[in-house]
């Protein structure tokens, strides 16, 4: 069988690598503390689970229109415009099965081999894996510790040529839970419309800000039609395995986008669209507990890092993931994080998520407050 060459140039997520490797040697008895999948260690709240029942009992259970149920879209479009201060149509909404489909079609639909886009690095290793699918040349957006993990605009405004025709923001960050300051977004804007770029700003964290309230560049005057939002479930209300995300769109890209949709999943599972509008409007309790119980973490993790010999870590402002520095330990990234496995504590090189992740690991911490001072503990003992 001879595979297309496109499919050597896709990448892969390692936090699934490093979880399959950490359960196989669960299975051989070791034990494992599992800091390495970005999934709130919370059930999904009842009511949310109640209204996908009901609406299996109501039998929504058959083909809808590829954009999404437009009672849904009226609800997201609702929720949305209440968080930028913008009056937003559902007619601008896509609904598709997870978040990553936002990123994959609007890089499809935009990017021409030998395009640019301009992406976080490091980044979540999806932006840049697609990027390199379609044929387009990746440039990466340093996120630099010394800026609290943020970009360079200066550098970004260098980076733009004839060829750009995309950048990638996502703030909270994933992995270093680092966040744009709003005169950089303002910047960035500025940037994009003057160059007539599209910026997809990836948004699925914007509930976990552990100070501050959520900036957006979509909030600028006129980017409406330069921005693409994607958002989603999975962190917000714990909805990992329920594959639910969206898309605000500028009006050019919504009918190409729902082609996408017809054409590789046909559309998101009516029932699970109910689920979703459950989640905006029902109780945000779940919400505020997990974003209170994520910061009284992030402390715990930024301490106990700080207190180990060749390790510094500084705080991050939301998400649940910190991105400590290793360099002082002497070990590489890919290097530590297979010790450290073989010591019970799964984590990720912080390569994973690009070139400029060497001398860092990420940490997720969405684990419980024991598992992550047992985790800091064998760490500490290890390098000690």
């Amino acid at each position: 069988m001879k595979l297309a060459k496109s499919i050597e140039r896709l990448g892969t997520e390692t936090a699934f690598e490093v979880l399959a490797k950490a359960k196989k040697l669960e299975a051989q008895g070791k034990d494992i503390v599992h800091l390495e999948i970005g999934e709130p260690d919370f059930e999904t709240p009842d009511h949310i689970k109640e209204a996908a029942k009901k609406a299996l009992d109501d039998n929504f259970t058959h083909y809808v229109p590829s954009p999404g149920l437009m009672e849904v879209r009226e609800v997201i479009a609702e929720h949305q415009s209440e968080v930028h201060n913008k009056n937003i149509s559902p007619e601008n909404v896509v609904f598709t099965p997870g978040a990553k489909p936002i990123m994959f079609f609007t890089i499809m639909a935009l990017i021409e081999p030998g395009d640019e886009v301009i992406y976080p690095n490091p980044g979540f290793p999806i932006y840049e894996s697609m990027i390199n699918y379609v044929g387009g040349k990746a440039v990466p957006m340093e996120l630099k510790e010394e800026k609290g993990f943020n970009a360079d605009v200066d550098l970004i405004e260098q980076s733009v040529s004839d060829k750009t025709k995309l950048i990638i923001l996502n703030s909270p960050n994933n992995p270093c839970g680092s966040v744009m300051e709003p005169s950089d977004m303002k910047r960035v804007a500025d940037i994009a419309k003057e160059k007539d770029i599209v910026i997809l700003t990836d948004e699925v964290y914007k509930d976990l800000y552990f100070e501050g309230s959520h900036n957006s560049v979509y909030d600028y005057d006129g980017m409406e039609e330069n921005v693409v939002i994607l958002d989603g479930f999975s962190k917000s209300y714990a909805m990992t395995g329920w594959r639910l995300g969206y898309g605000i769109f500028p009006n050019q890209l919504v009918e190409p986008i729902s082609r996408l949709v017809t054409n590789s999943v046909s559309c998101t599972s009516a029932f699970s669209q109910k689920a979703a509008a459950a989640a905006i409007q029902g109780p945000q309790d779940s919400v505020r507990m997990m974003l209170k119980e994520f910061k009284e973490r992030s402390k715990i993790v930024v301490n106990g890092f700080n207190d180990i010999k060749g390790i510094s870590c500084i705080q991050p402002k939301g998400a649940f993931y910190a991105f400590p520095n290793i360099k002082e330990t002497g070990y590489k990234s890919q290097e530590l994080s297979d010790a450290l496995l073989n010591q019970g504590v799964a984590v990720l090189p912080g390569t994973s998520f690009g070139k400029y992740g060497e001398g860092y690991l990420r940490i997720s911490f969405a684990n419980s407050r024991e598992n992550l001072l047992k985790a800091l503990n064998i760490i500490k003992e290890f390098l000690d």
